[in-house]
């Protein structure tokens, strides 16, 4: 039995929200907290719309979204917390301050993680009296419908915490992968980010507009991607040689490509063109739509992979 039952969910915005109803999904006892105004009834709202989800994918026995509690004073939630989940603004003063907080008011045995998208945590944890025991547990969005999660400790965080935590996520469902070196943007983004700087180059290029390349991503390799992360992909791209063929005789012609990808300049045209070329292919579809539609198909394909599997 996972040893960790008691979670506190530190920010109830999209990431912390998606957190705690993936959690309580989990079977565990989620205590939120966010001193913004009407957070709780928003916190609220988004588990019970997503709840359907949640359970589309499979809930733990004894698994409610009665398992929440809310406070709007963080030491509070923390208090006899097992493992924190923060997902507070990304502001490096705030970030440090709020560690510090969290840490002196959290049991000394909690680990503290950290949603952040983009700060290391030898910074965030600097004000902290226990930093061995914080690390960057960031997801991808939206976390109770994507398995991923990116570990990576800072400079005063302890390996236990580390094994610990991938130990956690792993028991709660996830996929944890641990980041050896701290990265702005850890790993996961500067893929994306890599993929996308070549989008624009040739939306800028006029290759091709926004809703093709989507297509050229989403209909072609995102399928793939969806199944196979690239390298294991080109193992099979490689025939009977497997991946030693495809290093042999294709990956040349395939680096050969690498000084030709652009560097855009992102200008108000372009990025004007994409805005327009986005509401274009959303075809008066709201945010909320969209986002039904993607995570109907995400499960969808989280349901086959895991009947695969088994």
């Amino acid at each position: 039995m996972n040893p960790i039952q008691r979670i506190a969910i530190v920010g109830t915005g999209t990431i912390g929200a998606s957190w705690a109803t993936h959690y309580l999904a989990r079977g565990l006892d989620v205590a939120a907290t966010d001193p913004a105004p009407g957070a709780e009834a928003a916190l609220r709202t988004y588990i019970d719309a997503a709840w359907e989800t949640a359970t589309a994918l499979g809930v733990a026995d004894g698994a409610s979204p009665d398992r929440l509690s809310f406070t709007a004073e963080a030491r509070d939630a923390v208090g006899d917390a097992d493992f924190v989940q923060e997902n507070a603004p990304e502001r490096i003063d705030f970030k440090v301050k709020l560690f510090a907080d969290l840490d002196a008011a959290a049991p000394p045995e909690a680990i503290i993680a950290s949603s952040s998208s983009g700060l290391t945590m030898s910074v965030i944890q600097t004000g902290c009296r226990r930093p061995e025991r914080t690390v960057i547990g960031h997801p991808f969005n939206p976390p109770h419908v994507i398995p991923l999660v990116e570990v990576v400790g800072g400079a005063k965080t302890a390996p236990e915490t580390i094994a610990a935590a991938m130990d956690f996520y792993a028991a709660v469902g996830k996929k944890p992968i641990h980041l050896r070196k701290e990265l702005p943007g850890h790993v996961a983004n500067r893929l994306q980010a890599a993929l996308y700087r070549e989008v624009v180059h040739l939306i800028a290029e006029d290759v091709l507009d926004v809703g093709a390349a989507d297509d050229a991503v989403s209909w072609g390799p995102g399928l793939r991607w969806g199944v196979m992360g690239p390298s294991l992909l080109w193992h099979l791209g490689g025939g009977e040689g497997g991946i030693q063929h495809f290093m042999d005789h294709l990956m040349g012609p395939l680096a050969a490509m690498w000084p030709d990808l652009g560097q855009p300049q992102l200008t108000p045209e372009l990025e004007q063109a994409i805005v327009d070329g986005v509401l274009s292919e959303a075809g008066g579809r709201s945010i909320d739509e969209l986002a039904a539609e993607r995570d109907s198909m995400l499960l969808a394909l989280q349901q086959m992979r895991a009947g695969v599997a088994a």
